[in-house]
């Protein structure tokens, strides 16, 4: 265990390690808002694919994929790793047809808006910004947990150094200063990663032991057609892949990227990279259960890892932790500074690009003050994200089905978003429940839009087809 002093120094380091690069960066690139929010077509394949394996490897990976294991096994981390992956390959024929369709366009929000009007619009909006909030708190209360575990110090103290670390370049620089850092982090995070998992191998004993636990004490998680994971895993499939659709940073990308080429050598080989390095961290979880540690499943990893940690390693976890959570903030903090700029330039209409830049960098202040205090309390926010899932879980069919199909009209997409959230809620767990019924939930949530859209358009009279091209004059133009 590490000192609350020696912790605090290192942390104040660390976070200054990746935050002057950033801000040194910045100066050298003072941009337009354009440039601010979407870099447009200003970055290679490779590039991208470090922003978005960056931006997919947050603090969440050192606590969700175990956790996951403790009660869905082999199944469970299966579902969980594709369904990060799967996001990934959806987004390139997604991504590459609202390139085509709105090439000066911002965020998902905008065509929303141009093709479905103000009731589907103001439905996508809300959900993506409350999953924006929802992950940033998550991930920085995650840091602030891992820390605790280190060494005493306190839960607000972790927090407000890493998001103020974050804010500092990330507001300064926006999306190219976010994804100039994910490339470092990246430098960071990959030889980190390799070395926790020598070592996690070395503390338990490797292989055998885990093995001979498992088929004692639980031989239902090595088993992945085991009913219970069978339906965990289906259910992080659904709801990772569902809601990473609505994700802000990654239609950032997908603008960002220099050509069609670039987003899909960048999401394919993003997730193909990233899927495995989930899955195997899930297995710290089966080593928890196998080897029958005491401890909450919640921070298995770390109930393998510190049973004989040396200094030099506990500093190596806060090192691996900041470049973990600081990726993934500053990708969520670029993507709320972009909606935001971007929204609130359709409510302020006459608002001038300097006015929504400084609009935006308020904001997201402001928004940092409840994200840092809910993350200061140490809270379980999975609640809230299961819930953001299901939200996005009826909305996705109804949007994106709209890329495609002319008839489909901003009365069928609210109908059926409505359907298929009035189902899913049904089933989904009250607060302190068993998640028993989640996979039903999410499922129906997914489903029921798709089956109320066809009858829609069966039913209803045929309206005026929707021309896809009416979509460019639905952008707002900055200056570049």
């Amino acid at each position: 265990m590490l000192t609350t002093a020696h912790a605090f120094w290192w942390l104040i380091a660390f976070a200054a390690l990746f935050a002057v690069p950033g801000m040194l960066y910045a100066r050298r690139h003072h941009e337009s808002l354009e440039d601010f929010i979407i870099a447009r077509n200003s970055q290679g394949a490779t590039a991208t694919v470090l922003t978005l394996m960056a931006s997919t490897l947050g603090t969440w990976i050192l606590f969700g994929p175990a956790q996951a294991a403790t009660w869905g096994g082999l199944a469970a981390i299966t579902g969980y790793a594709l369904g990060s992956l799967a996001p990934r390959l959806v987004m390139i024929p997604l991504g590459r047809r609202l390139r085509e369709l709105s090439p000066g366009g911002h965020s998902l929000t905008e065509f929303v808006m141009s093709r479905y009007g103000r009731p589907m619009y103001a439905f996508t909006l809300v959900i993506m910004l409350f999953y924006l909030f929802i992950s940033l708190a998550a991930g920085i209360t995650a840091i602030a947990r891992m820390v605790e575990l280190l060494a005493p110090v306190p839960l607000w103290v972790t927090s407000s150094i890493v998001m103020l670390a974050t804010l500092l370049y990330t507001l300064y620089g926006g999306l190219r200063a976010s994804i100039f850092t994910d490339k470092v982090q990246m430098v960071v995070i990959l030889p980190l990663l390799i070395v926790l998992l020598m070592f996690g191998w070395q503390a338990a004993g490797g292989l055998a032991p885990t093995l001979e636990g498992l088929k004692t004490q639980a031989p239902q998680l090595l088993n992945i057609a085991d009913l219970d994971g069978f339906k965990a895993g289906i259910t992080f499939f659904v709801a990772v892949l569902l809601t990473g659709l609505f994700y802000q940073g990654n239609w950032q990308r997908v603008y960002a990227a220099r050509d069609n080429r670039a987003v899909h050598l960048g999401f394919l080989l993003g997730g193909l990279l990233s899927a495995p390095l989930i899955f195997v961290m899930g297995l710290f979880g089966l080593a928890f259960v196998g080897l029958g540690l005491p401890g909450d499943g919640s921070v298995a990893l770390f109930s393998v890892l510190l049973t004989d940690m040396p200094i030099w390693f506990a500093v190596g976890l806060i090192f691996l932790g900041l470049a973990l959570v600081m990726s993934s903030a500053d990708t969520t903090i670029s993507a709320a500074s972009s909606m935001i700029a971007v929204d609130g330039g359709r409510l302020v209409p006459q608002a001038s690009d300097s006015q929504l830049m400084r609009l935006s960098r308020w904001l997201i202040l402001l928004l940092a003050l409840p994200v840092t205090f809910v993350a200061a309390q140490g809270y379980s926010v999975l609640y809230l994200f299961l819930l953001a899932d299901l939200f996005c879980c009826a909305a996705a069919f109804p949007v994106f089905f709209g890329l495609f199909n002319r008839r489909f009209d901003g009365r069928a997409a609210v109908l059926a978003t409505i359907g298929g959230l009035a189902a899913g809620l049904v089933m989904f767990p009250a607060p302190g429940d068993a998640l028993d019924t989640l996979m039903e939930s999410f499922l129906l949530a997914t489903f029921v839009p798709v089956i109320v859209a066809l009858v829609m358009l069966l039913i209803l009279p045929a309206r005026e087809r929707f021309d896809f091209a009416s979509l460019k004059s639905g952008v707002r133009h900055f200056e570049s």
